[in-house]
């Protein structure tokens, strides 16, 4: 089974991407998809979400990362049926000073990934807030990036340096990357979100996924207490738009891979 890799990125915090590797990760496995996560970010709170302690395992991504350990003996159970999880650890701040001094660092995580077949349909990699070592990694490792942004103005503004890191990444490391934003925390009745959202859809195009994630106060409680929102409150909006947007991108999937057919 070849896995399909993504990363969920964004410079900007605050723009509920930790919540979307959680809730998109436990809905894509409610649907039936084998799903690994891999919490990429030093402060851990996606391992947090599924019940661990960031830096207690004995492998993590950290030893990934750093010290060549396969990523199979980093891998842990959660919960949730079907989908895993690499844990965080605060080591992997040391990544960010330790990886750009090795030869072709770049293409760490990516060999890892390549080493060992995993058993899992998909791959998500929750990185951390910059466009530090790690992020490069990831996204030189990925088939596709996923940018969660709001429809605010900072939020928009900071998708000019994720070009910008796309077109280095596409550039140096993976020519193959492509990238869709997801428009997270929509408030319909803010004027404000609603002209972002129609600035986005004209600039970006079909770069943007047709989910949007509204705002919904079970979604920020969900990894607090450790459930995705499909089993917290399956029957919550949240749930439902992440579920619509799991489809979408498996979908999405489906179509490039018939386009890449022969």
């Amino acid at each position: 089974m070849t896995a399909y890799v993504i990363a969920i990125s964004n410079e900007k915090g605050g723009v509920a991407k930790t919540t979307t590797t959680f809730s998109l990760g436990a809905s894509l496995a409610e649907m039936g998809k084998k799903v690994l996560l891999l919490d990429l970010d030093p402060q851990g709170n996606l391992t947090l979400a599924n019940g661990l302690e960031p830096g207690k395992a004995d492998k993590n991504g950290s030893h990934v990362l750093l010290n060549g350990a396969q990523l199979l003996e980093a891998i842990q159970k959660t919960s949730t049926p079907s989908m895993d999880i690499v844990p965080s650890s605060p080591t992997l701040l040391d990544a960010e000073q330790k990886l750009p001094v090795r030869n072709h660092y770049a293409y760490t995580l990516l060999n890892a990934l390549q080493l060992d077949t995993l058993p899992y349909d998909f791959v998500l990699l929750d990185c951390p807030p910059s466009m530090g070592a790690i992020t490069f990694n990831a996204l030189t490792a990925a088939a596709l990036l996923v940018i969660p942004t709001q429809a605010e103005y900072f939020s928009a503004y900071a998708l000019r340096d994720m070009m910008t890191l796309i077109r280095r990444i596409r550039r140096d490391t993976n020519p193959r990357l492509a990238y869709r934003i997801l428009i997270t925390l929509l408030d319909q009745r803010n004027r404000t979100h609603k002209v972002i959202r129609e600035q986005l859809t004209q600039t970006f195009g079909n770069g943007l996924f047709s989910t949007v994630i509204e705002v919904d106060t079970r979604l920020r409680e969900s990894p607090i207490i450790g459930i995705p929102i499909n089993q917290y409150r399956p029957n919550s909006r949240g749930s439902y738009q992440y579920q619509v947007l799991a489809q979408e991108l498996i979908d999405y999937v489906q179509q490039q891979k018939d386009t890449q057919s022969p």
